[in-house]
């Protein structure tokens, strides 16, 4: 079947928007078609060539996103055609000696190892593009109209429920939320520092009012984004320029968490030292691989920690319902989240403006 999707040809350039072809799912496999999907840091840095799990070319991005169920292969049980469908990051196979310790972001089934590479669990892609095999993001690819995913990456939602919000809980909010309930485990009355406030970072300051947390700093390079923090939910909002002083300065011997959702080395490091002994720090954003963080040694013998989360650590048929739920409820802000809607024949304009900062999140929106 031909569809109209997003292709990568070359580092560094532009995605073309062309007519490739998608197959019919194969066994436990589900085709969904696309309603709407965000753009994210990850798929920038895919762009730029700097994905450790995005070397082969051509290749369709996109991991964010929520649609409907068209076809579903063989031996699958749990979804049928007409299902409204979050397309979850990973889908953990519940049986291995991760999952069975409740590590599900941790799955090493084969299949959820395949995925992040970019083709199904049979090492194969159920797209070509001019007859050359072509990958997809995190084994997603919803730059596209459809996608074929393995059963258990499909979590149900009502079908009332807006999907160009809800497709948002499957990377930026999921990450967030999750890296202050699930990692941290942040307690009501804590103290947090949330360095960087883009669309996960945001998210992570949802997270620590979920979580009961009085004090949220909010620390960010970009003026309008520390105005959103507040919006949603930050009680300080500074700079990101030495950090432990200015965290000082409203907590006196630093916060009890501090996440970094920027991805540089740096910052990191000063987000770790603007912790007081006992703090936890979490690493939520990706720095380039074989970077290496150097942290002051003496701060670990007053027993602060330094961790690091994957998507959240989440189980996306426990967490995404939840969310969900939060989003129904009212505790939870999605709306304010986008900034745009386009349609994909403008999702370089989309791209340009994730990457200058100019949006919290940008979603490309499907008929």
């Amino acid at each position: 079947m031909l569809m109209r999707a997003a292709v990568l040809t070359e580092f560094g350039s532009e995605m073309e928007i062309r007519d490739i072809e998608i197959a019919a799912p194969g066994p436990g496999e589900a085709r969904v078609k696309i309603a709407a999907s965000g753009v994210c840091g990850s798929d920038i840095k895919a762009l730029d060539g700097k994905s450790p799990v995005v070397r082969e070319l051509p290749f369709v991005l996109g991991h964010e996103s929520a649609g409907v169920v068209e076809s579903v292969g063989e031996g699958v049980t749990s979804l049928r055609p007409g299902d409204h469908v979050i397309v979850a990051m990973n889908g953990p196979c519940g049986r291995c000696r991760n999952c069975g310790a409740g590590r599900f972001h941790l799955c090493g089934d084969p299949a959820r190892m395949a995925a992040i590479m970019g083709t199904m669990g049979d090492g194969t892609t159920r797209l070509s593009v001019d007859g050359t095999p072509a990958k997809t993001m995190i084994g997603i690819g919803s730059f596209a109209e459809y996608v074929v995913v393995g059963e258990r990456m499909c979590v149900k939602i009502a079908k009332d429920a807006p999907m160009d919000l809800m497709c948002l809980l499957a990377c930026a909010v999921v990450t967030g939320v999750g890296a202050v309930l699930n990692v941290a485990e942040v307690r009501p009355g804590s103290s947090v520092l949330v360095a960087g406030c883009g669309g996960v970072g945001l998210n992570v300051v949802q997270g620590a009012v979920l979580a009961g947390a009085t004090t949220i700093i909010a620390a960010d390079v970009a003026e309008p984004k520390l105005a959103l923090a507040g919006k949603f939910g930050a009680t300080h909002t500074i700079l990101v320029d030495d950090l432990p002083a200015q965290v000082g300065g409203i907590v006196r011997g630093g916060v009890d968490y501090a996440f970094d959702v920027t991805g540089v080395a740096g910052v990191l490091a000063t987000a770790f030292a603007a912790t007081r002994p006992g703090g936890t720090t979490v690493m939520v954003g990706s720095p380039p691989a074989g970077t290496s963080v150097g942290v002051e040694a003496s701060l670990l013998f007053a027993s602060r920690r330094l961790m690091g989360t994957q998507g959240g650590d989440a189980a996306p048929i426990r967490d995404l319902p939840m969310l969900a739920e939060q989003y129904l409820r009212g505790r939870l802000d999605l709306d304010g989240l986008v900034s745009e809607r386009v349609p994909l024949d403008q999702i370089n304009r989309a791209v340009e403006h994730v990457r200058g900062g100019a949006v919290a999140r940008s979603v490309i929106v499907f008929d």
